[in-house]
């Protein structure tokens, strides 16, 4: 038979269902050895028993321990379970463990279902934990509803009405235990969390006002204390069998049609009177017509009035026929309905694995979508993220095809943009659409997500002429400037660089970038100080934030060639229209170089827009024409280029004397590291991604205050008088060889791997 994996901690259904499973025939079962730090999980335990049974390499079964399969155990876990199991249990605690298991295992999962409170149920369940995006769906025949009571499909949807299967739960051991004394003279009940679940208190306020006057204990564990001195808390195991035996009755509440709790049984195990509410699950156990049975409240109290007061008569009529209610939870009785709907599970997972093999499967499909025109450092960093993903898949064995999007712009783009792509790398062009909520709803419905339900007024779906980007299996979007949420088709990875509307005013859409970064099934980030706003400004959980070394563009044509004493007579500041570029104080700052320190270097300024920065009229530029226009130093020292083409910029740089980057504050810049490959030094504003770039990258940058124009004109000087030294301060070309993409490809992949 194959090997089981039974990923549930509940220390009372693993009594009975491991035995169940083996008397079936199933001798290797996996059990986990780590569960949430929950109160919902008080009844948990871990069981290292099963695991001599287990036949597979121990560093496999180490892989395994060490999974936490609540959450998502990640790929490398998922490709030991599927090499080695053909059936699992689970329950459903997470949103990440649904969809670990919908998007991982291979074989037949039996989601373990042992009942709800009347209000709700695992339809409603799933929902909430997918949003009513498709998981389980996509198993097809694989996917079970593993139902402990036959009728709780009955109130379900019709995916999990047609994927039920009966696996009745039972008790280990059904025997009644001599040793009832029933000393205590109290009603014995049993009541968890009544501290902070709304539910647990409503009962005991219930059970507080119906039973008022009579002497009773609380048992359940408290992780909150409660002001009740007969709330007894967390006892030992010793002291609640003695409560067993001593205490004179037990009170069940429960009226629920598709729940029960363990510790009924454990009373008619013990002897002990049970007092129990009809119209719940004992009645349909055998419960109707017993003596221990009661209709009402008052009933209720009625009776545990006489059982407290000695009433032998009744004592015995209600110890001597609720065994009855153990009946239906012997294993000898539930054994072949076990081993029947297992084998019919078994049988169904055989035909699915077999057409499985006849389906050729096609490579995983990873579109990077640039959501803007981007140019500059962006527009690099999205093409090497292109190259890292496509370089990462191929050396972990798993070649994956790799899509860029850009937005259908002829007059933005041309194909030379694109040239220097690997070929393994493909570019569509695209456009947004926006839907509302009926066409939203729609769409995800003809995408298989029919549970789906808009929660926003309008969505962005990506229109490539294709199928709305359908063919792709991960959506990584490059930075997040998203005007509206995107459709969720897809997972969607965010690879944000910055926040830098968190200290500037960037755009009108603060809130709704907030929002893409928060919906966002993962966020790639570069530097820590970036990580730390994912984490404190844009509040995404730790758990979905992953910082991946910074990609820079490799050497190409570069060569470190210069002539002794050729110290070039200008150095370049590269930069844009962006407020944090910091005009006013650069521009500050070359004034008292030239004219305080008598400076004489020129500058030559470059990049995307920087030929229009004294045009501008945009607020933090306003005036700077005039700054320049007073100044005949920077008239006639300060260049302004605009944006060059590759080639044209690399010439520029190779003569510079070094390169100026005087930016307030962003993720770093390529240009320090372009600079290093032409054996150009840099002077750099200090600001965290900046001091990160230099440790990772060894760069040897100078560095100044970029807030003090009298500080960074003075390390300009410094600059111009001790080039050679900086020069043999920078990086050697075989570490910055080292942190390229062939290197740093695979810490991309094992991210986006886990997303598809």
């Amino acid at each position: 038979m194959p090997r089981i994996m039974w990923l549930l901690n509940h220390s009372s259904a693993r009594r009975f269902e491991i035995p169940m499973l083996r008397a079936c025939g199933f001798d290797e079962i996996f059990l986990p050895k780590i569960h949430p730090v929950d109160p919902s999980f008080r009844s948990a335990s871990v069981d290292f028993s099963e695991d001599k049974n287990l036949t597979i390499p121990p560093a496999d079964l180490a892989v395994l321990n060490a999974a936490d399969w609540y959450g998502d155990p990640g790929r490398d876990a998922w490709a030991v379970a599927n090499r080695h199991f053909s059936l699992l249990f689970f329950i459903v605690h997470t949103a990440e463990a649904l969809g670990s298991i919908s998007d991982h295992f291979q074989g037949a999962a039996i989601w373990r279902a042992y009942g709800l409170e009347r209000t709700n149920s695992y339809s409603n369940i799933r929902k909430h934990f997918t949003n009513g995006v498709k998981t389980v769906e996509k198993m097809g025949d694989r996917f079970w509803f593993g139902e402990a009571y036959e009728d709780l499909r009955e109130v379900e949807g019709e995916l999990i009405q047609r994927r039920a299967v009966y696996l009745p739960l039972g008790l280990p051991a059904t025997d009644v235990i001599n040793g009832w004394t029933g000393r205590d003279r109290r009603v014995f009940f049993v009541c968890p969390d009544i501290g902070f679940n709304p539910y647990y208190r409503g009962i005991f306020e219930e059970f507080s006002r119906d039973f008022a006057g009579l002497p009773y204990a609380v048992g359940g564990s408290q992780p909150i204390t409660v002001a009740d001195p007969n709330v007894l808390g967390f006892v030992s195991k010793e002291e609640h069998e003695r409560n067993m035996r001593e205490m004179r009755v037990m009170y069940y509440h429960s009226r629920e049609p598709r729940h029960i709790h363990y510790h009924p049984f454990e009373a008619v195990r013990a002897g002990m009177p049970l007092v129990f509410m009809a119209g719940g699950m004992l009645d349909k156990l055998g419960g109707v017509g017993l003596p221990g049975r009661a209709r009402t409240g008052d009933e209720a109290r009625s009776k545990i009035q006489r059982l407290l007061q000695g009433d032998d008569r009744l004592i015995e009529e209600i110890r001597t026929s609720q065994h009855v209610l153990l009946d239906p939870m012997r294993p000898e009785k539930l054994e072949d309905t076990w081993r029947r709907n297992l084998t019919h599970v078994v049988e169904r997972l055989q035909v699915s694995s077999a057409s499985q093999i006849a389906v050729r499967t096609r490579k995983k499909r990873i579109a990077i979508i640039l959501p803007i025109v981007y140019r500059g450092g962006t527009l690099r960093a999205a093409k090497l993220l292109a190259e890292a993903v496509s370089r990462g898949s191929e050396q972990a064995g798993e070649s994956a095809e790799v899509v860029l999007l850009h937005l259908d712009q002829p007059s933005a783009y041309s194909a030379k943009d694109w040239s220097d792509l690997p070929p393994s790398v493909t570019t569509r062009t695209f456009n947004w659409w926006v839907l509302d909520k009926a066409e939203a709803k729609t769409a995800m419905m003809f995408d298989g997500h029919s549970d789906w339900n808009p929660v926003y007024e309008k969505y962005l779906v990506v229109d490539d002429g294709i199928m709305q980007l359908g063919d792709c299996d991960l959506w990584v979007v490059i930075s997040d400037r998203l005007s509206l949420p995107i459709l969720p088709m897809r997972p969607v990875m965010l690879t944000v660089f910055d926040y830098l509307q968190r200290h500037y005013r960037v755009s009108d859409l603060d809130e709704q970038i907030l929002l893409a970064n928060r919906l966002a099934k993962h966020v790639l980030v570069t530097t820590e100080f970036t990580r730390q706003d994912a984490l404190q400004y844009a509040g995404i959980d730790p758990r979905r934030v992953t910082k991946v070394p910074m990609l820079v563009p490799g050497r190409g044509q570069a060569t470190r060639q210069r002539n002794e004493g050729d110290e070039g007579t200008h150095f370049i500041w590269t930069t844009n229209l962006a407020a944090h570029k910091n005009h006013r104080r650069a521009l500050a700052a070359l004034q008292l170089y030239y004219e305080t320190y008598q400076g004489k270097l020129s500058c030559h300024v470059t990049g995307f827009g920087s030929s229009e920065i004294l045009k501008s009229q945009l607020p933090h530029l306003e005036g700077l024409n005039r700054v320049v226009a007073g100044s005949r130093a920077l008239r006639q020292k300060v260049r302004f280029l605009g944006e060059l083409s590759d080639e044209a910029y690399r010439r520029e740089l190779a003569a510079a004397a070094f390169l100026w980057h005087p930016t307030e504050l962003d993720n770093g810049t390529f240009s320090v590291i372009e600079a290093a490959h032409y054996g150009v030094p840099s002077l750099s504003s200090d600001y965290p991604a900046m001091r990160e770039m230099d440790g990772q990258f060894q760069l040897g940058l100078s560095f100044m205050d970029q807030e003090d124009p009298e500080d960074m004109a003075a390390q300009l000087h410094e600059m111009e008088l001790n080039l050679a030294e900086r020069r043999h301060s920078l990086a050697t070309e075989k570490h910055l060889e080292e942190q390229g993409v062939e290197h740093l490809a695979s810490s991309y992949w094992r991210v986006v791997r886990e997303l598809i």
